[in-house]
């Protein structure tokens, strides 16, 4: 297989999948390792795709792509970790939580299961399942109706008015982007229609955004920066930026 035909068929399996390991890449198109990781750093020099530990996840090539639940579990693993540990300690047994889609809070997630007297209120198929899977008496998990997103997230009407029902302690919400100006954004226009109803409904807005999201701008804003009540991010957030968050939010936690 030429060169041009293996790149070609490494895009159709990422654009298919969102996410794809190296080995398992390797093992479909019959080459080694080392091959299918220069063809990956070549399409990633490209902005073809973007290049992960032990692997490939497709790439936003606009403001309007969501990518998968899957692709985006496998971007910055370490920084969600840290950032999830710093969320939980904000969480007190008896609370009313919502905690909204994407890999960052279900990071936080993993880590509240074990937290007595919860009342979660979730638009993420992926988190609902968790709970699921290791369910506890003393703990309510509601999952919102909706029109499911590529990041497995429930949004639209149904989610929004599931959500305008209940008064929540704290919103634990990730964010496509992070903008100085233009704020929190979604590249889905619903979806950040839905944030904005449970920012609402929320005494606490908590958003988790590590450092790769600042200056990246969704198709829609859904919040100001000043809006959030913490904000939650990773090392490698560079000093001006922090800077900026600092002189618009009261709490701003470097997590790690």
């Amino acid at each position: 297989m030429l060169a041009a035909q293996r790149k070609a068929r490494i895009l159709a399996e990422v654009s298919t999948s969102g996410a794809l390991r190296i080995s398992d890449l390797a093992a479909a198109l019959g080459v080694s390792e080392v091959t299918i990781r220069r063809d990956v750093e070549q399409l990633a020099a490209q902005g073809l795709v973007d290049k992960v530990h032990g692997g490939v996840t497709a790439n936003a090539l606009s403001s309007t792509m969501e990518p998968p639940f899957a692709a985006n579990s496998m971007k910055e693993q370490a920084a969600k970790e840290a950032m999830a540990e710093a969320a939980a300690e904000l969480v007190r047994p008896g609370m009313a939580v919502a905690l909204m889609g994407g890999s960052s809070v279900y990071a936080l997630a993993k880590r509240l299961r074990d937290v007595p007297s919860l009342t979660i209120v979730t638009n993420s198929v992926p988190i609902s399942d968790l709970f699921a899977q290791k369910p506890r008496g003393d703990q309510t998990v509601v999952l919102t109706g909706g029109v499911r997103t590529p990041t497995d997230s429930l949004v639209g009407n149904i989610a929004s008015d599931v959500f305008s029902r209940f008064n929540l302690d704290m919103v634990f919400m990730g964010t496509h982007g992070i903008d100085s100006e233009f704020g929190f954004s979604s590249p889905n226009l619903v979806e950040a229609e839905t944030n904005r109803e449970v920012i609402r409904r929320s005494a606490k807005f908590v958003v988790l955004v590590d450092h790769s999201k600042w200056g990246v701008r969704g198709f829609s804003s859904f919040a100001p920066v000043e809006d959030a009540d913490v904000i939650i991010t990773s090392r490698g957030m560079s000093a001006k930026a922090l800077e900026s968050l600092r002189s618009k939010v009261k709490e701003v936690i470097v997590a790690g």
